[in-house]
């Protein structure tokens, strides 16, 4: 049995599952799917092709759905989807896809976004993830799983945030971040591993030590960087060090790091 604040409003059209919560001055569009037991504070404005799944917790005055903030925009069918589990703090702003990107704004479950987050157009989001106190993440960016970023960072358009990566606060990223390390700085640049995750993520040792050798070999041994991702792809059988050498291998706007 869903429990509806008596001010919400809920457009003809819209799906609701089971166990929804809807608070005071909601308004929900008509094409809105909200799965089973997710619970929407006061204030909230749901709109657009926008699928939202179960057990989510979206507070007061988060924006879903509303139109990309691209002006190439011009009404076209394109779609937010979110999956479980997710946090969605107040003031948050996501929206859908556009037609140049794909058409679908993608997020995963068992987010947290902090309050004042923003997800642009055709962003792709993993699972697990942490955006801290304004995080922006322009268009296009694809953030893999276990990503944190911190408060006040924006990402620059286009760029690819690797599994387990941890950016610093008031950070500037522009460029790709390869999976497994830590980022900060205006230009963030590679400052190591994210040692901290790593360790609490992962209980074998030896594929620790494998990340860090790779790391090493890519970013701090002085060899040209495609050369050493192409020789730790094609001879090293640890998983983790071939998705840091592929990240390595097909990154489009480089990777941030100092080189010697």
């Amino acid at each position: 049995m869903n429990n509806i604040h008596k001010t919400a409003i809920i457009e003809d059209g819209a799906t609701l599952g089971d166990n929804i919560t809807i608070g005071a001055y909601t308004i929900i569009g008509k094409d809105v799917k909200i799965g089973d037991g997710t619970i929407i504070d006061s204030h909230t404005v749901i709109e657009g092709k926008t699928t939202i799944g179960k057990n989510n917790h979206i507070f007061s005055h988060a924006t879903i759905g509303t139109i990309p903030q691209d002006l190439k925009f011009n009404g076209e069918d394109v779609e937010l989807i979110i999956g479980d589990n997710n946090k969605i703090r107040e003031y948050t702003l996501f929206n859908p896809g556009t037609i140049g990107g794909g058409s679908i704004t993608k997020i995963g479950s068992n987010n947290l976004f902090m309050g004042y987050t923003h997800v642009a157009h055709d962003c792709i989001i993993g699972d697990n993830c942490i955006f801290a106190n304004g995080a922006t993440l322009a268009g296009h960016v694809e953030c893999a799983d276990f990503v944190v970023i911190g408060g006040l960072t924006p990402v620059h358009q286009f760029c690819k945030i690797g599994t387990q990566v941890m950016v610093g606060g008031a950070s500037a990223v522009a460029q790709d971040i390869p999976p497994f390390c830590l980022a900060e700085g205006n230009k963030a640049v590679l400052r190591g591993l994210n040692l901290t995750g790593l360790r609490r993520r992962f209980e074998n040792r030896e594929d620790i030590d494998a990340i860090k050798f790779a790391y090493k070999e890519l970013f701090e041994s002085g060899k040209p960087l495609q050369d050493v991702a192409h020789e730790l792809f094609e001879t090293n059988e640890n998983k983790y060090v071939k998705e840091l050498a592929s990240f390595v291998l097909n990154t489009k706007r480089g990777i941030p790091f100092n080189r010697k």
